[in-house]
């Protein structure tokens, strides 16, 4: 695996936008890491997506410490419909590939000049 930090400050109206090095492999998780007083302000929200594709990794509100996510995306079949575990059942989900693509962090309501750590981990 590879681990990629990403350490991201806010500006002074509490948002943020960072990137994360280039990457390519399946995204096994990411983590936000709280860091003391200079923490993200609790309520904190986070949109993590892939930059090329836009592809959705990460969307919570109101984020108060730190935490670990662990995203998946739904499957498809060949003709593009849902894969499910049974008719009508749960879906096939599957982690999220990046083909030599960076990770996008934008943070809103993290506060004036606070920092965020991210640790995504890639298989």
């Amino acid at each position: 695996m590879k681990r990629l930090k990403m350490t991201v400050k806010t500006a002074a109206d509490g948002t943020a936008t960072a990137f994360s090095p280039r990457a390519t492999g399946k995204l096994h998780s990411i983590h936000y890491v709280e860091d003391g007083a200079t923490a993200f302000a609790d309520g904190v929200d986070f949109t993590v997506t892939a930059e090329t594709t836009g592809e959705t990794i990460w969307s919570e509100q109101n984020i108060n410490a730190s935490a670990a996510r662990y995203p998946r995306a739904p499957t498809q079949s060949a003709a593009g419909a849902a894969a499910l575990y049974a008719a009508g059942g749960t879906a096939v989900q599957d982690k999220i590939g990046l083909a030599n693509d960076r990770i996008k962090i934008v943070v809103a309501q993290g506060g004036n000049a606070k920092v965020g750590h991210f640790i995504a981990l890639i298989d």
